[in-house]
């Protein structure tokens, strides 16, 4: 991306978070490719389905973010912590769909160790585990949200929106080494609650 692009999407992203609503439809052509890389990103972690596709993940993003008033969002790396928290409630929403349509509400607790995925399985859809995993997941960041909300955030920006801890320190605005020790933190208690809450 050029430096001229560079200032573009800075300005556009100050207009946005400033309510004006043409300007996301500027910089979405902008950033689309960044976009379409979260949302590979976060289909090869999740082996996703053909109806949740890294295009149709894209434009569910677009429309939930387009959907919004406001965007309260400064700058680009903001911007995409914005875009990170709004992938998780769309991810979670899919998996918590599918695993309705699989097993109706009984599904088995599987433990945050299993949330990786190696790059190279093939998709075949989103499994009952998977599903299960993610559902587990957002029922214990909601708990996380009440008492450690940059914890939370530092689980969006990593793990939902595939962000470096570079990227996610300049986000949420504190340095790296706080991002490294929220992220550790935040696994830990994430994977006490989804073995307690089986």
């Amino acid at each position: 991306m050029s430096d001229e692009i560079r200032a573009t999407v800075a300005r556009l992203i100050r207009d946005v978070s400033n309510g004006n609503r043409a300007a996301f439809q500027e910089l979405v052509p902008l950033i689309y490719e960044e976009l379409r890389a979260l949302a590979h990103r976060q289909r090869r972690r999740g082996r996703y389905d053909a109806t949740l596709n890294t295009t149709a993940l894209v434009h569910e993003l677009y429309l939930k973010l387009e959907g919004q008033r406001r965007l309260p969002a400064t700058d680009r790396a903001y911007f995409f912590a914005v875009a990170a928290k709004a992938m998780r409630h769309i991810l979670c929403n899919y998996a918590r769909d599918r695993r309705a349509q699989k097993r109706g509400n009984g599904a088995a607790k599987i433990s945050l160790d299993d949330l990786t995925i190696p790059p190279d399985v093939p998709h075949d859809g989103l499994s009952e585990k998977h599903a299960d995993i993610l559902a587990q997941l957002e029922e214990a960041l909601r708990r996380m949200e009440h008492i450690d909300k940059r914890g939370t955030e530092v689980v969006e920006c990593r793990f939902y929106g595939g962000m470096t801890v570079e990227e996610t320190a300049l986000a949420l605005g504190v340095s790296p080494r706080t991002v490294k020790r929220d992220w550790q933190l935040a696994q830990a208690w994430l994977h006490r609650e989804m073995k307690l809450h089986k």
